[in-house]
């Protein structure tokens, strides 16, 4: 028998996690605020924009002291339009010690914030080959999750929506056709709106949700913290137990027969 606040370790490269609930680091009120969400998450991996993040002066209070020590650093690419600017940002990551795992972002709208799917697969390649572990933030589009499998890319990270929206998943039906078609670790990233958006990814075949605004800008971080934990788990396990089909008819859920008989 399983225990449901258990999940099991997903392999993303060489790390291993063991909650499949990864959280932001931007747009929390104070840095206590977003160290509580985090540990209210139970997350094991944090993802921080490096533009936030003064490396130039190690001795004073940044982002990455707020963070859990049992959490692994996922330093991104956020806000790169070009694919020498997202390779260079990866670098000043690795650099700077904080390590090769990187998620990888190239921007192509600035209103939409809608990644550019050929200028990810181009920064993927390259940063493949230099020995980074690349997780790429993408359109929900399994076409290009193929070519970037093939890129060599350890993890794919389609959104549900535009990032900040709220919106939810727009078309749940893409994290399955994305998850059919690789073999590497899927996580549902941007657009997350609530809890009922994080078990849908999960039922529709995700590894992995990421979710920042969800619950940074939420009335309560902290709870909304530990409900999208819960929803993560609920959404893995009712993937796991097999969902009944859906049904045109109704199906009456008591017997018709050997019902006693009523009546004079």
């Amino acid at each position: 028998m399983f225990a449901f606040s258990e999940i099991p370790i997903l392999q993303i490269g060489s790390y291993r996690f063991r909650s499949r609930l990864f959280v932001g680091t931007g747009k929390y009120d104070t840095l206590d605020t977003m160290r509580q969400a985090l540990e209210a998450s139970g997350t094991h991996l944090v993802t921080v924009a490096l533009r936030r993040v003064n490396l130039k002066k190690p001795d004073e209070p940044t982002i990455l002291d707020a963070i859990p020590s049992a959490c692994t650093v996922l330093p991104n690419t956020a806000g790169c339009y070009t694919v020498e600017e997202a390779i260079q940002v990866a670098h000043l990551a690795r650099a700077s010690g904080i390590g090769s795992l990187i998620k990888l972002e190239v921007l192509g709208d600035s209103d939409l914030l809608w990644p550019d799917p050929i200028g990810t697969l181009e920064a993927t390649k390259h940063l493949v080959r230099e020995g980074f572990t690349v997780m790429a933030y993408t359109s929900p589009d399994p076409i290009l999750a193929d070519h970037l499998q093939r890129a060599g890319v350890h993890a794919i990270m389609p959104l549900g929506s535009p990032i900040g929206s709220g919106q939810g998943i727009l078309d749940v039906r893409q994290v399955s056709r994305i998850k059919s078609r690789v073999n590497v670790p899927v996580v549902v990233d941007a657009g997350i709106g609530s809890p009922a958006d994080a078990a849908m990814a999960m039922e529709a075949g995700a590894d992995a949700v990421l979710v920042n605004t969800a619950i940074a800008l939420a009335r309560d971080p902290v709870m909304m913290a530990h409900a999208m934990k819960s929803a993560v788990l609920a959404g893995y396990w009712g993937r796991q137990a097999g969902r009944i089909p859906k049904r045109e008819d109704a199906r009456a859920s008591s017997p018709r027969s050997g019902m006693p008989h009523v009546g004079p």
